[in-house]
Parts: structure tokens; sequence; C-alpha cells
């Protein structure tokens, strides 16, 4: 089962021995080769097991009070003999095992680690360190620190002594920048201390109780810092455990319960009906879990596993710390974990996105200064949190500005759809200090880069070549996706409030967009449609560009004109499927077709890793376990589904079932909340703060 409070997460379960288990995580344990890495791995023996042939047993996620419970023993009846609960405090790095018994047992809490000693990583296994793959130094693997045993504690690290970061920086021509951008990973130092009442240091990697006893409280503390000595590193981890051991274990939990308890009444979406309404109910409510376990970290979510990989999933024995791809970010693949965001009011969960783009700025504008010589920035497909392509994709020893990787040589778009999430995210939050401090830096780097990179044909038109239209077509000109996101960010812009925003901007908006070319269609016998580019060839990948226009960028849907074109362009796309990052949910529902939307977005909630107990936990698809794409695209089309928003306008029930009833809470622009029940159909209750907003909403009829 996966648990986490945002930052520091778990997997947690029980063995055939009996053993209570549990991988620890961290969102920013990264490696001296870029990867994130797990802190390690507990367990917990008692001396009466958890679990043995014909014993009561029942291990159960509470997700409103944030906790996972275990029950053994016990007669049917008779409350059971032994009850663990583990939670993860929702705003302290501390874990915690709480042990209570009818009996009196020993116990030992141990840590395990799997990187003892310095090993090459190869084959597959070294996809896990993706970014220094094809012709880059021996990837190694580095042996985590035990620290010895004081004071009846566990305590150890992993301490990158050595970095990919400056290589990075030389080989893509930016070594000039290593001292104006301090290495984010050398001395990057991640672990834990273990701590518990009653229980003594047995050896450095295990406490053990010293008489038997009916409760036990386990304590696991964690820490991420860059410290230019060890030492510095271990007196932050006795701080955070001081202060927070200053709070009753009372008041923390009564703490981290109100935490969870307002975070489940931000939003909901509940259906009934059939079987597939309630699949795809739970697939939405646990898909949320396993995002806000993971979402309030330093970095955002890592889509290829999240903070929940494991040994030995799917086709490799790799240990915990493989994840296909490895620990760049693909945007593509990053984007999708946010969008449900918006509807659902998770907005704290979005600021590491922010974070990590806001950080990247200055580096991202040398880097353009760098390597065309003008202003603006590009937003890499692939990028180490830093900023820069990852050197697989760069290449070794490449004297070009663009990468060796074909998929992505020039493809940038993930900096148009960055700003339209941003933008979006203003118009639900009217958050005035954001557009200041991060959409406008950002957007109008953005389209900055986009205005001075591309040269204008004869009839003073920008011509986007070279280009591509998405990974799909490698040779393009004048690609969909570049022109609607840049239209539509570009028309969005300008609607900002004047005070948010300079004369000089608002005037070179105007021109640029005014400057941009039309979007390209086909036609025949008498029907049009939406082209993926002016002209385009060379396919590669199995995207749809020219449905970009419906999602991300809503330019074309059943609320704008021209429906007909989009469902024709829909019609006649060539990949028709669901699963992992593909957008056929999400475009159908914002089509306004039901039934595909529907269908496709059960297929998602039933489509489960085989190999995981968990119901939430997806893939690999072409990611990894659990799939953090599939997850979000069944939440983003389940959202649309019962509502969408078109400037003031918000529609309910757009693509709902009718057979199927539902109670949802949902956030939309203007500070909007949007609460009520869908049943036969017809919307029976509806609650809208502020009221003022009500007369901006009209209710579909349901097919």
């Amino acid at each position: 089962m996966p648990i986490g409070n945002g930052d520091l997460a778990a997997n947690v379960w029980v063995e055939p021995n009996g053993d209570r288990v549990f991988y620890i995580s961290k969102s920013d344990a990264w490696s001296g080769n870029g990867s994130l890495l797990k802190l390690g791995r507990v367990r917990v023996k008692l001396d009466e097991p958890l679990f043995k042939e014909g014993m009561k047993f029942s291990q159960e996620l509470d997700l409103q009070n944030g906790t996972i419970r275990i029950e053994s023993g016990g007669h049917d009846g008779a409350r059971p003999s032994t009850v663990v609960s583990f939670w993860i405090d929702a705003n302290n790095p501390v874990i915690h095992v709480v042990v209570e018994s009818d009996k009196e047992l020993n116990a030992t809490a141990a840590l395990e680690v799997w990187r003892t000693t310095r090993r090459e990583l190869k084959g597959q296994e070294a996809v896990g360190a993706y970014g220094l793959l094809r012709g880059g130094p021996p990837i190694f693997e580095e042996p985590d620190t035990i620290i010895e045993a004081k004071d009846n504690t566990i305590c150890w690290c992993h301490r990158n002594s050595k970095s990919c970061y400056e290589v990075t920086l030389k080989n893509q021509h930016l070594g000039h920048l290593s001292e104006k951008y301090p290495d984010p990973l050398i001395n990057r130092t991640f672990g834990g201390l273990i701590a518990a009442e009653n229980m003594v240091s047995r050896d450095d990697r295990t406490l053990a109780t010293v008489e038997p006893v009916k409760n036990l409280h386990i304590k696991v503390y964690a820490h991420t810092a860059q410290t230019e000595k060890l030492d510095g590193w271990i007196k932050a981890l006795a701080e955070i455990r001081r202060k927070a051991d200053k709070t009753s274990l009372k008041k923390a939990r009564k703490a981290h319960e109100e935490y969870w308890k307002e975070f489940w009444g931000r939003s909901w979406i509940y259906a009934k009906g059939d079987k597939d309404a309630e699949v795809l109910t739970r697939a939405y409510v646990l898909q949320r879990w396993i995002q806000t376990c993971a979402g309030r970290g330093k970095y955002p979510i890592k889509f290829n596993g999240s903070l929940f990989t494991v040994a030995g999933s799917d086709k490799g024995n790799w240990n915990a710390d493989y994840r296909r791809w490895g620990g760049c970010y693909w945007f593509q693949n990053t984007r999708l974990a946010y969008w449900p965001m918006l509807y659902s009011g998770d907005f704290d969960q979005m600021e590491p996105l922010w974070k990590m783009y806001r950080d990247a700025l200055s580096l991202l504008k040398d880097r353009t200064k760098k390597y065309y010589n003008h202003d603006g920035i590009f937003c890499s497909e692939t990028m180490y949190f830093w900023g820069t392509y990852n050197n697989a994709d760069f290449g070794w020893g490449n004297k070009n500005v663009h990468t060796v990787n074909n998929y992505i040589k020039y493809y940038w778009d993930s900096g148009n759809e960055l700003s339209m999430m941003m933008l979006d995210y203003y118009s639900i939050t009217e958050d005035e200090k954001f557009v200041k401090n991060t959409l406008l830096p950002i957007a109008d780097n953005v389209v900055l880069f986009y205005d001075q990179h591309y040269r204008r044909n004869t009839n003073g038109k920008v011509n986007f070549s070279p280009a591509m239209s998405l990974e799909t077509w490698h040779s393009a000109e004048d690609p969909l996706p570049v022109i609607i996101g840049l239209k539509t960010v570009l028309t969005r812009l300008l609607e900002l409030p004047e005070k948010l925003t300079s004369d000089e901007q608002r005037k070179r908006w105007k021109i640029f967009l005014d400057e941009l070319p039309e979007i390209s269609f086909g036609e025949k016998d008498g029907k049009k449609w939406i082209k993926p580019a002016r002209k385009y060839s060379n396919k590669k990948n199995s995207e749809n560009p020219e449905l970009y226009a419906v999602f991300p960028y809503r330019a074309y849907t059943q609320f704008k004109p021209d429906l007909e074109v989009a469902l024709e362009t829909w019609l006649r796309r060539l990949v028709k499927r669901t699963g992992g990052w593909t957008q056929d949910p999400i475009q159908a529902a914002l089509l306004g077709l039901t039934n595909e939307a529907k269908g496709y977005a059960v297929q998602n909630a039933v489509n489960k890793h085989a190999g995981s107990r968990f119901p939430a936990f997806w893939g690999p698809n072409f990611d990894w376990i659990p799939d953090q794409d599939h997850g979000s695209v069944t939440l983003i089309a389940f959202q649309r589904m019962i509502m969408q928003t078109e400037g003031r306008k918000i529609y309910l029930a757009p693509a709902w079932p009718k057979e199927w009833a539902c109670e949802f809470k949902l956030h939309a622009p203007y500070k909007t909340v949007i609460e009520g029940s869908v049943k036969d159909g017809k919307l029976i209750n509806m609650n809208v703060s502020p009221e003022s907003r009500r007369k901006d909403v009209e209710v579909m009829k349901s097919e």
C-alpha cells in the first residue's frame, strides 16, 4: 500500500512470515547520477507474527485519516489481539509505526539497505540512470553510509561524493555557467534516523525491545540537505527529531487528521449506477491519494513510478531504485499529473512544478543566449530538474546545440503548455502574486524565444521551420501544437489585467500574435479537418498532434465554433486507443462524446498492473509502475465528463452518462466552487460559491 505526506512516502506490506516491511522514499533524494533513489527499507518483526496460516488478519488503507491499519489475531466477534497503525505525519518528516497488543511482545526494527558496495550498473538496469547512457562514462551505484549506533538509534544516509552536474554542463557547452549555478547534487545527503521507546541498539542496523511490551511506538525521521560535511547533516537531522518530539503524539495525530480532513473536503466525484461507475470512482479517489502522497515535496511528481517504485516489478529483478527512463523529467508525461489539480483545488501540490521552472529560469535564459544568441527560453521535452537536457538525449561529445535524439531535436512545445496551465491556474485562483513572480517571467520568455527564433516569410508571417509536430512527425513546417499553443497563450496573456503587465509586453504580444500563421486544414467531399502541420512527414511516434487543438489548448471543443471540424479530426486520427499517456479519454469528453469518454475512462480504471495488489498501481504501459500518466488521464477525463469551463461559463454534465448518478465538488475560474448532485440525467441540487457565479452555470443534458 502507498502512503505519504507529500514529500516523505512509503510502500507498506506484511510478508508471509508476518513481518511488517516498508520502503522509504523522499522527493528530493537525488543521487550523483541524477536518479531519484529510495532512502532504504525497514523491517519490523514481532515474536508473535502479524500473519500466519489460519490467523485472522486484515490490512486497511484509511484514506480519510491518512493511515494504514493492520489487525491481527483474535476470534470472530472479538477484537484483534494486535493492532498496528502506520502513518506519515502530514506536517513533519516523520513516519510513525504504533503497535498495540493484548499480549506482551518482543520486537525488532531493522534497517535494510541494498546499496552496500560500489558496483557498476549495466544493461537494462543502467536505464535507471538514463541521462548517462549512450556513450557516457560507466555508471556506478554508490554505497550508503551506516552511522555508528548512538543513543539507541539507527542512523544512515546516502551522500553524493560525485556528481554528473558539471560534466553535463560541459558536455552541453555550458561549462562556463558552473560557477554561476552551483552543483545541486554534490554533497546532497539523504537518509534517516530510527528511534523507539523501550528499544535499544542491538547493532548499527537493529533496534530491539529490552523486555516484552504491549505497546510500541517506532519513529523514522527523514532529512535531505547539501552540507559541506556529513556532521552538518547529522546535526540537522537531530534538530528535526528534537522539534518533532516537542509535539505530543496526540497533538501531532490531531493535526495530521485535520490535514486529511481538509484535503478530502476540497473536492470529490462519486459516481453510482453500475459496477463501471464504482470502479471509475475508486480509481479516481485512489489516484488522487497517490498524487497527494507525493505532491508536496521540493520537486514535481515523477511520472514513471512517483515515490512508489518497488524491487523486481515487471520483467526485471532490479532493486527498488530502478525506473524506466530514469530520474529526468519528460514534460509530456509530467504535465498530466498537474492538470487535474486545477479542478480538484489541490493548488499546494502544483507549487513544486512551478518552482522547478522558476528556479531553472535564469539558466534557461543563459542557455538560449549561448545556443542561439537571442533572448527568451526554450523548455526541453526531457530535462534534469535544474533545466538542461539529459546527456543521453543531447549526445555525448555532441558539438552541435541540437540533440542527437531526433524525437526531441526541434521539440520545445512544453513551454507553451506550461504557460497554458499557469494561465488556467491564475484564472481559478486569481493569485496576482503568482502572475508577477511565476507566470509572466516564464510565459513571456517562452513566447519571446519563439518570436526571436523563427524568421518571417514574404507575407510577414512566422515560418516555424525546421520544426516537429510533437515526437510523431519529425519533419514539419508550421506544426499545429506550436501555432495553436502560441495563439492560445498570447490571447490569454493579453486578457490579463493591464495592471499586471507592461505596455511593452502587450505591444510585443499583439504584434507576434498577428504574425502567427493560420493552422492548416484538410478538405475532401465536404469534410474539413485539422492537420498536424502545414507540411509533415517522417512519422516516428504514435501521438495525434492535431488533437492538441482540443486538449490541452481547448481551441476546439463542444463549446467553441467549428465543432464539426474537431469531430471530423477525431474520426480521422491515426492512433485510436487509451492507456498510459494517451489523451483520447480527455479529448472525447471535451468534444462531448459521452460514450467514448466513459468507455475509455472505465477501460483505464480496470487496467491495473497485473503484478501489483493495490488497485491503483497502473502500468508499466509506456513508462513504469505505478504509471502516473495512466492514472492522471483518468482523473482529467472523469472531471471533464462532469464539468467543463469556457471563459466565465461553467458547463455541468457535458459528457455525463445518463444512467449514472453523481455527487461532485469541483473548482472553476474566478475562485468558484461548484457542489452538486446529478440523477437520471438531471441536476437535482447545486451550491455555487460565490453565489454571484450561479448565473454563469449551464446544466447540459446527459446522454
